[in-house]
């Protein structure tokens, strides 16, 4: 079977218990759709147990770009050579951006790691797509953390940025494919902001799966070749 999840934002017990319910095994796909950093309180092991596992994909998300991007600078030596022109006024600002959006407890797990688990991480978030297109089945379905931004027909998957998967908002009143079987999943945006509810959330070709798991919410999981949901 071919699974998803999207957000889990360091909710480590609950992705575990999703594990179990759905009987995860080797013969199973997993893709995480971005979004499985800070705010919740195990991002590192959570990205550790992830890494760990041969079928599990990981799809870069906005807080992963925020990570990376303070991450990798604190991840150099700082001396009096460089610290004028390495922790420039850019820098504090994406650092200040970062903690502003829950990335106090991914730093503080990562300032715990040894320096050759340290660039692991790095590496697996920064070599992680902006998304994959799976087929199941009689549908194919774009897999992105955000959706598809400034969507235009003909508009190649690979000619969209990491601003328009990973950080827009998508217009769910707008169908992007005419062939139905065509299916966008997604997360980013919260069900609970859309329709007030912890479930997943359908409309024009798009699939909503970020039902909030750390707000208060439920950890969706959607199975592709059957189109079921199941929440922890």
């Amino acid at each position: 079977m071919i699974y998803v999840m999207s957000d889990i934002h360091g909710e480590l017990e609950k992705y575990l218990k999703m594990l179990e319910i759905i009987r995860f095994s080797g013969a199973d796909t997993l893709y995480v759709l971005g979004d499985a950093v800070d705010r919740g309180p195990r991002p590192i092991p959570l990205l550790q147990d992830m890494m760990a596992r041969e079928n599990v994909y990981f799809i870069r998300g906005n807080h992963e770009g925020m990570a990376a991007l303070v991450l990798e600078k604190l991840n150099v030596e700082v001396t009096a050579e460089n610290a004028e022109s390495h922790l420039d006024a850019a820098f504090m600002q994406a650092l200040l951006e970062w903690q502003q959006n829950g990335g106090g407890v991914t730093m503080k797990q990562f300032t715990a790691l040894n320096a050759k688990e340290k660039r692991s991480v790095l590496d697996y978030i920064q070599d992680a797509p902006l998304y994959e297109a799976v087929d199941a089945g009689e549908n194919t379905f774009i897999l992105v953390h955000a959706g598809l931004g400034n969507f235009r027909k003909g508009k190649k998957l690979r000619e969209y940025t990491f601003e328009e998967m990973a950080c827009m908002r998508p217009d769910f009143d707008t169908r992007c494919f005419s062939d139905p079987s065509i299916h966008i999943v997604c997360g980013h945006t919260s069900t609970l902001s859309v329709t007030g509810k912890a479930e997943a959330y359908e409309k024009n070709g798009h699939i909503l799966i970020d039902c909030g798991a750390a707000y208060g919410g439920r950890l969706c999981c959607m199975c592709l070749d059957t189109m079921e949901f199941t929440y922890v």
